[in-house]
């Protein structure tokens, strides 16, 4: 008799898996952004905080859904799969390994950044770039990263519970101490909104917070190890972004409210990120704070390893997802027998950190476009909620989103909107190449023979569409682009333009689809009568 096939541990608790999800949220973010986003609102920042988190809790309801129905290593990519087909399984993959991957070395080099203010020979200039050694710490750390996550999702999460409570206690050590030099004047002499309602659209997408709160993923990326997953993944899930959501606001709060008043004389808010690059550590010091400044640092160096570590495992699942799925190598659909994990795919994770870590880039330089993938990788996931809920009905649902007629489209017009605020600058060219990726894969795939091609076009053409649609949009609109269509007329269109494409969306799911057991890792055909399991609804 054969030996059983691998499979996953499903070991992880709703303690473990809350603290992972808000250990991927709370990672380089509040290091750095609250003095860039400052720069860009105002003491209004505090708006795009919570404009950020309303947006990415809208997403993770829906994500709530699909993991619960479906709770499978790398969902983010399966579920898009399952409803439109092979390609926008393969174009997800692409886009969020991409994401995935080079957030991974954003964490690691923010911090080295931090801890290059304290050892020297670190960083390289005021850019944060890294010296010769600084790289070789990075790459250090990685390989650190690459042993845990090769060790087992039980040392994992160990190693992440640890991490996670350490670096929440700094932040709230560093909020209760500057709320006591707090100068209410801050919040309104330079005014409250300088720059406009715009900026605060601008924040929210290229200003980190966006960047700040996309750690939903990781939690769907290990839901094959979890326990009793149609229960713990949307409490941990939501658990995640409140937490998440308070801490980001307290920060900023505390941040603008104590500036030294010296500091804003000059040009009141503009410019503050480089007269504060390191907010936290930099004020501690300007206010004569010397050991709260040391505690940010250490925070700081711990902080985004930990999530960076999240995230190699993350990114091993969603490869592994991506080649179970049948559009990547197969020979990263392997697990480790002996721990139970995707240790091949761990191993590519780390060849493309390195790869991303060799430009030598700084935070700041990554950020943007990093934030414009993550988002992507986010927007189809309630497209894919509302075809699933047409074409298989009878799918069991534990976690079921009751307003899905408005979440669904509301939630697709957010992400549409923040990419959409990404510039014309970042976009030309990230959506070029995913336009290009999915012409070239459906021509091969014609050409191949493989699959239905004609099934296989008529489900996914949405999406050329809409990467399409979103590159003339942002050409003629006033983010970097020809400002042909003026503000506020440019984000009405979009959120047209999005609804449009969500309606297409919703009735194209693919007719050859394929749902899986949830208790086993191997597709099964899935009719619209077939049930699941027989667990309790949850309704929102």
């Amino acid at each position: 008799m054969a030996p059983p096939s691998p499979a996953f541990n499903r070991s992880l608790s709703l303690l473990d898996l809350t603290l992972l999800g808000f250990g991927a949220v709370f990672g380089s973010g509040w290091l750095f952004a609250a003095s860039h986003v400052a720069a860009i609102v105002g003491p209004a920042s505090i708006i795009s905080w919570i404009a950020g988190g309303i947006a990415v809790l809208f997403l993770g309801l829906i994500y709530c859904e699909l993991a619960a129905a479906l709770p499978e290593a790398g969902g983010m990519i399966r579920y898009p799969a399952y409803a439109h087909g092979p390609l926008l399984g393969a174009l997800l993959g692409f886009i969020t390994v991409i994401a995935y991957s080079s957030l991974i070395s954003i964490e690691i080099i923010a911090a080295r950044q931090y801890a290059g203010s304290w050892i020297p020979g670190l960083t390289a200039n005021s850019a944060g770039d890294p010296t010769l050694l600084g790289w070789a710490v990075q790459v250090a750390v990685l390989s650190g990263m690459l042993r845990i996550n090769i060790s087992g999702v039980k040392t994992f999460a160990l190693f992440n519970n640890i991490i996670t409570i350490f670096k929440f206690v700094v932040p709230m050590l560093v909020i209760g101490v500057l709320l006591l030099f707090l100068h209410r004047g801050n919040f309104t002499t330079y005014g409250f909104m300088p720059f406009g309602w715009q900026s605060i659209e601008g924040a929210v997408s290229i200003g980190g917070i966006i960047f700040a709160y996309l750690g939903l993923t990781p939690i769907i990326a290990v839901a094959s190890e979890v326990r009793n997953p149609q229960r713990t993944i949307p409490i941990a899930l939501t658990l995640s972004i409140f937490l998440a959501a308070f801490v980001y606001v307290l920060l900023q709060v505390a941040f603008v409210g104590s500036v030294p008043a010296g500091m804003l004389a000059a040009h009141g808010w503009a410019g503050i990120d480089h007269l504060l690059p390191l907010p936290f550590h930099d004020i501690a010091m300007t206010l004569g704070l010397g050991w709260l400044g040391f505690a940010v640092v250490i925070d700081a160096v711990v902080s985004p390893t930990g999530t960076g570590n999240i995230y190699m495992g993350s990114t091993a699942r969603i490869i592994y997802a991506w080649s179970r799925s049948g559009t990547f190598l197969p020979w990263f659909g392997h697990l480790d027998p002996r721990h139970g994990v995707p240790r091949r795919a761990a191993f590519l994770t780390f060849g493309l950190g390195v790869f991303w870590m060799l430009p030598f880039p700084s935070w700041e330089a990554l950020i943007g476009v990093v934030s414009s993938a993550l988002i992507m990788s986010y927007a189809f996931a309630p497209v894919a909620a509302a075809a699933l809920r047409h074409a298989a009905p009878g799918l069991a649902r534990p976690f079921r989103v009751t307003c899905i007629r408005v979440m669904g489209p509301v939630s697709f017009m957010i992400a549409s909107l923040i990419v959409f605020w990404s510039g014309w600058h970042t976009l030309s060219w990230l959506l070029s190449v995913q336009l290009l990726f999915g012409i070239i894969f459906l021509a091969i795939r014609a050409l191949r023979g493989t699959g239905n091609t004609g099934e296989d076009f008529r489900s996914s053409a949405w999406v050329l569409a809409y990467f399409a649609g979103m590159l003339v949009l942002s050409a003629c609109g006033t983010f970097e682009g020809y400002a042909i269509m003026a503000h506020p007329f440019d984000d009405m269109m979009v959120v047209i333009f999005a609804g449009l494409i969500f309606v297409w969306g919703e009735h194209v799911a693919h007719r050859d689809m394929q749902l899986p057991d949830v208790t086993a890792d191997t597709p099964q055909a899935m009719t619209p009568d077939t049930v699941i399991a027989n667990e309790p609804v949850v309704s929102l």
